[in-house]
């Protein structure tokens, strides 16, 4: 990595290709990954320090300052005045002026303008954001559906897909070519376009507000047949002739042989998958209305109430929804570029 980075075009220093190239690369660097990390650090904030303005990217919070007989009062340095340089409690703000006790004397109130003062900050991260999805909120539950559609979802797709493609690049039969360029032309129709008729359906099934309501309609994708069709048409015709010569069924060739050998574009079919089931929002909130059988993202959608919403809390739970297809992608995604690649899909 760092021969990568130090790298030099020029011969006898850097050139101004290699200046370009390098500014290009760290704009690409804060466009793509500055709002995550504003995201991943504004969720460690409190609810005060997330409406501080102006807006920080360290989880400042502001500092209590004890009080005898009064308590844990929130403190301010004074700026201006006869009491310059001190450190005071707020007791209370009342319009421009604000109701200030110096530690020295907790008996006597003094009104100090609110202009003269500034609030004293400390940075602290606000772990219980997320220790508190789990006590305030059934967060448990909404992690689990979101879990048991995504895996159970991406089973049947990799079957379904996989038993599609071998049938339309190893088998032939009439209409074949037909029937693939009218499944490719499905791609160019808005999933909105047949969101009445998938729910018309889901109802006379009885899946709504289930799981299995939210898994079967997308079972079968377009691209995931594709993809696989295209790197099955590599596999050597000669192969599965020789199973069918040794009497091998067309099940046991489909899961033996075929299967095995189209392993890496299973597996980038795989993690497409986990991505689109996971961050699923518009079909799961047609077909579900019950809380108890949100998913995540769902969940996220609820927690903007009209009046007030908890911003810390959302922010936290947006965090640990991104958390589990962030890592898949990063260790998976060598064999997204190799599956990718070797499926023909420019």
């Amino acid at each position: 990595m760092v021969k990568l980075l130090t790298a030099t075009r020029g011969k006898n220093g850097w050139d101004w290709t290699d200046w370009a190239a390098h500014i290009y690369l760290v704009l690409g660097v804060v466009v793509m990954f500055g709002p995550v990390l504003w995201l991943g650090m504004s969720s460690l904030k409190s609810e005060t320090g997330i409406q501080t303005f102006p807006p920080t990217l360290l989880p400042y919070e502001p500092s209590t300052i004890a009080i005898p007989g009064r308590g844990d009062l929130k403190a301010f340095t004074i700026t201006a005045g006869e009491f310059a340089g001190k450190e005071m409690g707020e007791l209370r703000r009342l319009g421009l002026q604000a109701q200030m006790i110096d530690p020295a004397t907790p008996d006597t109130v003094r009104r100090i303008p609110v202009g003269d003062r500034t609030p004293i900050m400390r940075v602290r991260a606000a772990w219980e954001n997320f220790t508190g999805l789990f006590t305030q909120f059934p967060f448990a539950r909404y992690l689990w559906n979101s879990v048991f559609i995504t895996v159970i979802a991406t089973i049947l797709t990799l079957l379904v897909n996989s038993m599609s493609a071998f049938a339309l690049s190893k088998y032939k039969f009439t209409g074949r070519d037909t029937a693939f360029l009218i499944m490719l032309a499905t791609l160019m129709i808005p999933p909105t376009i047949v969101l009445v008729p998938n729910y018309l359906i889901a109802s006379q099934l009885g899946l709504t507000n289930s799981a299995w309501g939210v898994i079967w309609p997308a079972v079968a994708t377009p691209t995931g047949v594709f993809m696989l069709r295209q790197y099955m048409l590599t596999l050597p015709d000669e192969l599965i002739e020789a199973a069918r010569m040794d009497n091998a069924s067309e099940w046991r060739i489909y899961w033996r042989i075929v299967l095995p050998l189209s392993s890496p574009a299973l597996a980038v079919l795989a993690i497409f998958s986990v991505m689109w089931r996971w961050n699923e929002f518009l079909w799961p909130m047609v077909v579900l209305s019950r809380s108890e059988s949100f998913t995540l993202p769902l969940a996220l959608n609820s927690f903007q109430g009209e009046l007030t919403t908890q911003w810390n809390y959302l922010l936290a739970m947006t965090v640990v929804t991104l958390l589990p297809v962030s890592l898949i992608f990063l260790v998976l995604q060598k064999h997204i570029t190799q599956g990718i690649a070797s499926a023909g899909v420019k």
